[in-house]
């Protein structure tokens, strides 16, 4: 992946609680963000509309533009779109698909942007990559953080449960890319960044030893700040590496050969735990299997429908996607033959123990 943008390091306004989206007129109204009001609104379906509804009142040069899809044409489309008058930011209001395809085509106009999520699936809501579908395969482009992130509680709580609790998987996953990243810099001297590192092990270990749940406001904010605190590790190193490591190439691998398998955090999390496995840390293992057991989130290639062998076929994949990562994947070199035996190996492991 090439390095993303890293002009701006922290955003100028994280706010995480119910009733968030009805101050979103004064956010707008900081001179660092828009001076005269003119804002373009990306809403997808759903959510989105229904916060613009809420907030139109404050809103009032604004003009609202519908995206859905999730893809760079999409993307490039509201990028042609906001040429056609002068703005002073992009407000993406939605899921992820909607906020990454309104980063990119920010990124493209030189725009700051500002995102309003409305779920916690991944931690692209403050991240700077875009994952964007292009020919049927999902990309990541790099681009700008948003300037202000805004989760409103009651918005993401109203949303699919499903959908949420993916976002967990997510940033569990990071344990296992930072374990990766620390490999890199035994093996190859691959540099290290110490704070971005932090960032990102501080919201995993906070989610992962949280006692609650998605109907837990003090749970739900600690996921909404953990995946924040992800977003910004990779804005300070300048890519990927503090949370995404073999777990990601696993996710990218399944994505490309099974598209429409799982949600990007609930196949992050089931590589971050069989990666895990691989890097034979007993600990972190059974630390994550009973944090994605407790949240229903999948562990075994059949929760989310595919068999050992399409597995297999994934995880032999994987370091294609990324080719310039090494990761324990890269590391271990695996055949087939090794992969299925390890795999074997895995479930075994779940099933002895009680998650």
């Amino acid at each position: 992946m090439p390095l993303l943008a890293r002009s701006v390091l922290t955003p100028l306004h994280i706010d995480v609680r119910r009733g968030a989206v009805a101050d979103l007129g004064t956010i707008l109204a900081d001179g660092r963000i828009s001076t005269g009001g003119d804002v373009a609104v990306v809403v997808g379906p759903g959510q989105g509309e229904k916060v613009v509804d809420l907030v139109r009142p404050s809103l009032r040069s604004a003009d609202v533009f519908t995206v859905c899809g999730g893809t760079l044409d999409a993307a490039d489309d509201l990028g042609a779109k906001l040429r056609a008058r002068s703005y002073d930011a992009v407000v993406g209001i939605g899921g992820g698909k909607t906020i990454d395809v309104a980063k990119y085509a920010a990124t493209r106009r030189g725009l700051p942007m500002v995102s309003v999520a409305t779920s916690l699936a991944n931690d692209g809501i403050a991240s700077p990559v875009a994952s964007l579908i292009t020919d049927g395969i999902k990309g990541s482009y790099g681009v700008h953080i948003p300037i202000a992130v805004i989760v409103d509680v009651d918005f993401v709580e109203a949303g699919p449960e499903r959908r949420n609790r993916a976002g967990i998987g997510d940033v569990v996953s990071n344990i296992s890319a930072l374990a990766d990243w620390e490999l890199a810099r035994e093996v190859r001297g691959e540099p290290f960044d110490g704070l971005a590192a932090s960032l990102s092990r501080a919201g995993a270990e906070a989610v992962l030893n949280h006692p609650g749940d998605m109907g837990d406001d003090a749970f739900v904010t600690v996921l909404a700040e953990a995946l924040i605190s992800s977003g910004l590790a990779m804005a300070i190193e300048g890519t990927s590496r503090p949370s995404s490591g073999g777990c990601h190439e696993i996710m990218h691998a399944i994505d490309a050969l099974y598209p429409g398998t799982a949600s990007h955090g609930e196949l992050a999390g089931l590589g971050a735990l069989f990666c895990t496995f691989l890097r034979g840390d007993q600990r972190r293992f059974t630390e994550m299997s009973a944090c994605l057991a407790r949240h229903g989130l999948p562990r075994l290639p059949a929760d989310v429908g595919l068999t050992d062998e399409q597995f297999v076929e994934a995880v032999q994949f994987a370091p294609a996607t990324r080719p310039d990562r090494y990761t324990i994947l890269e590391h271990l070199a695996m055949s087939p033959t090794e992969t299925r035996e390890r795999l074997a190996d895995y479930a075994d492991a779940l099933h002895d123990h009680v998650g």
